[in-house]
């Protein structure tokens, strides 16, 4: 019996696909993933805006925090931005602040038309994968981290969620207290550069 070319290359480019994500998944899921849970001081980070200023987590010390990560080609993250801009018109005012993680190979520019195009109101930042590592790897997109005014994780969704759920967790970050050290704990926390 006599197998097509095209058959065992297409065999071997998929068996090639699944190892790279297994072993691509497996060195992700080890070691700070599982330390981020609710309660966890979110790290701290410093990434380059598209405006052009480098931007630290710990810019937005005392604020409510939707940390979002996303990509330009993520199809998911197309269908929030637009709620993303609206909750940041309707909760910026009491303190929140959405902050987006662009984590695509796009260049500065695409993805600065993406983001005006799609309309969006608040900060984006060029991702890197050691923010992304900090994070528990960022296995899904979009992925997103609601982090109160103290600087602790209050809740996280990966993947499509509705907008209720968004907003409740939005709601869940407004209604936490600053830290009274917050200082210290975003030293502690900072990943390296």
């Amino acid at each position: 019996m006599k197998r097509s070319p095209f058959a065992i290359v297409v065999v071997a480019f998929v068996v090639a696909l699944m190892l790279y994500f297994a072993v691509h998944q497996s060195r992700r899921t080890g070691g700070a993933s599982a330390r981020l849970t609710p309660s966890t001081i979110a790290p701290d980070f410093s990434l380059e805006s598209l405006d052009g200023p480098t931007m630290r987590l710990s810019d937005f010390r005392g604020k409510a925090v939707l940390l979002n990560f996303w990509a330009t080609w993520c199809g998911p993250c197309k269908i929030e931005m637009p709620w993303f801009v609206e909750l940041q018109k309707q909760y910026g005012p009491q303190g929140f602040q959405i902050v987006g993680v662009a984590m695509d190979d796009a260049s500065k520019q695409d993805i600065a038309k993406f983001a005006k195009d799609m309309g969006v109101n608040y900060p984006i930042l060029i991702g890197k994968e050691a923010v992304g590592d900090a994070y528990g790897g960022v296995p899904g997109l979009p992925e997103s981290f609601f982090i109160g005014r103290d600087g602790k994780i209050v809740d996280k969704i990966v993947g499509l969620e509705g907008k209720a759920e968004i907003e409740n967790a939005i709601k869940k970050a407004i209604n936490t207290r600053p830290a009274a050290s917050q200082a210290s704990t975003a030293e502690k926390s900072s990943v390296a550069q």
